[in-house]
């Protein structure tokens, strides 16, 4: 037993000399745990909202306001014609639709009941579930306000009248409109898009092929790389005629070509198994699946180039990588919840923009028309990153 503190100070003194495993396992838990805690937020708010309103009354828009007050849903914009509401929900720009027909305003006034439209994209399914039950709430809200408001003012008619007679103490018109027994209300009419019965299952399969391919990628190519350098197999490439792009290419080729392999892998088990087929084009996902390899080869050969052996560069790999891309990409917490700093580092992250495109093709069908934006910042990023990193590969390699 009298040995063991004499491993334990070899053990420190080999971590103190290793200076970026010190930054590994003290500082990146450190910022995560600030970075994630603010994060880290399961409560759904600020959902994305588009307003149809074909009424354009006083009511109408106070039953608007209702929403936009409510403080769960943000209005991206209001439409007039129905063509841009259907092309802000597959576009993902919206994810709720309150449509409000013409005669909403004169039957509420009237003191019947009214009909309004819900849209919802049901592609993410907490998100959609809450929109739900938040619309039903606010609906109801509503329709209690107008009811009182109606009690109230005929309980003023009726006293101004001094007697209640045959009309009731509710005036003349009576606290419920005049055919029946019922108090006015305002019913959503509840249509849920791409996933209509809420499976979480619809839901999570698309994005777990996206986190195949970041895993795969990603941290095989930098610990294949790291390899090298272990075993000393590095110096070798070095001095034959081998160029350093072909070192790249030959590299990382292998690695692509799993990647493919596992997304049809991947397309086959979510058809045939979990029953969830592409919606969309498949070659078009194979191409934008290709884009998104530009980042994660990318970030697996920077990660190579900055790691002596291939535990740094795993533990780089996932603390500075893909546990930040995993949990701030929007997989797992809404990114509309997180505060406004996060959010707009958000917009680095790959993935973020690759759980868009392959939840896009997988449920809504979407085409390169919807999703051409998302590809272009993801192969900018992509190319900005294979190019840095091909370029610190290069200089190590001289």
């Amino acid at each position: 037993m009298s040995r063991i503190p004499h491993i334990i100070r070899k053990e420190f003194a080999q971590i103190k000399r290793d200076r970026k495993m010190i930054g590994i396992m003290i500082i990146a838990p450190m910022l995560q745990l600030i970075v994630f805690s603010y994060a880290a937020n399961l409560d759904v708010n600020d959902i994305p909202m588009v307003i149809y309103d074909r009424d354009r009354t006083s009511s109408s828009r106070e039953f608007v306001s209702e929403f936009v007050n409510s403080g769960y849903f943000t209005p991206v914009k209001y439409e007039g014609e129905w063509g841009e509401v259907d092309r802000l929900i597959d576009g993902g720009q919206a994810a709720f639709a309150l449509l409000i027909p013409e005669g909403f305003g004169k039957n509420i006034e009237a003191g019947g009941s009214e009909e309004v439209g819900v849209i919802i994209d049901g592609s993410e399914s907490l998100q959609a579930t809450a929109s739900l039950n938040f619309a039903s709430m606010i609906a109801s809200r509503f329709s209690n306000r107008v009811l009182v408001a109606r009690l109230n003012s005929a309980e003023r008619a009726g006293g101004s009248q001094g007697t209640e007679g045959s009309q009731g103490a509710f005036g003349s018109q009576g606290a419920f409109d005049s055919q029946g027994d019922e108090p006015s209300q305002i019913i959503p009419k509840v249509r849920i898009w791409y996933n209509p019965d809420l499976k979480s299952r619809n839901f999570m399969v698309p994005s777990i092929l996206a986190l195949l391919l970041m895993i795969v990628t990603l941290m095989l190519s930098s610990l294949a790389i790291v390899k090298e350098k272990e075993v000393g197999t590095m110096e070798q490439l070095i001095v034959t005629p081998i160029k350093p792009y072909e070192l790249i290419i030959g590299k990382l080729a292998p690695f692509t070509i799993i990647a493919f392999i596992d997304v049809t892998l991947v397309l086959l088990v979510s058809s045939l198994v979990f029953q969830i087929p592409v919606k969309g084009s498949i070659p078009l996902l194979f191409g934008l699946s290709g884009i998104f390899l530009l980042t994660t080869l990318g970030l697996g050969l920077l990660v190579s180039t900055i790691s002596q052996n291939q535990q740094q560069a795993m533990m780089t790999s996932v603390f500075f990588v893909m546990m930040p891309m995993l949990l701030l990409s929007g997989f797992v917490f809404p990114i509309e919840n997180m505060p406004l700093a996060i959010q707009l580092v958000t917009y680095l992250f790959p993935l973020r923009y690759y759980f868009i495109i392959i939840r896009g093709l997988f449920l809504k069908g979407a085409g390169l028309a919807e999703l051409w934006d998302e590809a272009l910042i993801m192969f900018l990023l992509g190319l900005g990153i294979l190019v840095i990193s091909a370029l610190r590969f290069r200089k190590k390699l001289d």
